[in-house]
């Protein structure tokens, strides 16, 4: 699932000749009953584009970058991927620099306030490398959840740069999931979907053969063992 998140900052340089796009801007969003942190960082690279991530620690998001960034006028767009529905943050800038507006998701709305605190600590996103040659091919495995097997298959392959992998989980339906970062350090492999809230993380053990691991969703942690698919 896409969360989309729109925030509406200032002119390309400077928005009412006070405050520069550039930068940290902290604040949060009141929700009932609860309100959540926001943290974003916004920065232009050396090309001249402008890159961002965002932190919200109640929703467990940290660091996530921000895409199709969109600059007009005194307004900004963005979007991040996570596990979430669909949230909008629509705003302005007001005359001293702060940015309110309405936070939207699921067809509820609520205040939010960002205010700039320093220069940008922007988190650029981790790719993914390459893998060694014994975690190349096909694995196959299985975990329990609510009491009814999910079966898991996943394809690794090394491409021009960097891996990739084909994930998928079997269980009342068959669920592709949309892999967008492979990384391996050592004997430790991780698959990440970070569209879906999935991950994988195991460990190759080469006198079995196997790579046992534990599959993620959310706060929930799994054991899943991994055999080569015969």
């Amino acid at each position: 699932m896409l969360l989309t998140l729109v925030f509406v900052f200032i002119s390309t340089v400077i928005c009412h000749g006070q405050v520069s796009h550039s930068g940290r801007w902290e604040g949060s969003v009141t929700i009932p009953e609860r309100e959540l942190k926001l943290v974003v960082d916004l920065a232009e690279d050396k090309d001249g584009a402008w890159i961002g991530s965002i932190i919200i620690p109640g929703l467990n998001i940290k660091g996530a970058p921000l895409t199709d960034i969109a600059l007009k006028d005194c307004e900004l767009s963005f979007a991040i991927k996570s596990a979430l529905g669909p949230t909008k943050f629509n705003g302005h800038f007001s005359g001293n620099g702060a940015l309110k507006g309405d936070f939207v998701q699921a067809g509820n709305t609520a205040p939010f306030t960002l205010e700039k605190t320093g220069p940008p600590q922007v988190e650029l996103p981790v790719r993914s490398t390459s893998i060694a040659k014994e975690f190349e091919g096909e694995w196959k495995g299985e975990y329990e959840l609510f009491g009814y097997p999910r079966h898991v298959t996943i394809k690794l392959a090394n491409r021009a740069d960097a891996a990739s992998a084909e994930f998928v989980v079997v269980g009342k339906k068959t669920n592709n999931l949309p892999v967008d970062l492979v990384t391996q350090e050592g004997s430790f492999v991780r698959i990440d979907s970070h569209e879906i809230g999935i991950s994988y993380e195991g460990r190759f053990r080469k006198e079995s053969g196997e790579i046992n691991g534990t599959f993620i969703q959310g706060g929930l942690e799994l054991p899943l063992v991994l055999r080569r698919a015969k």
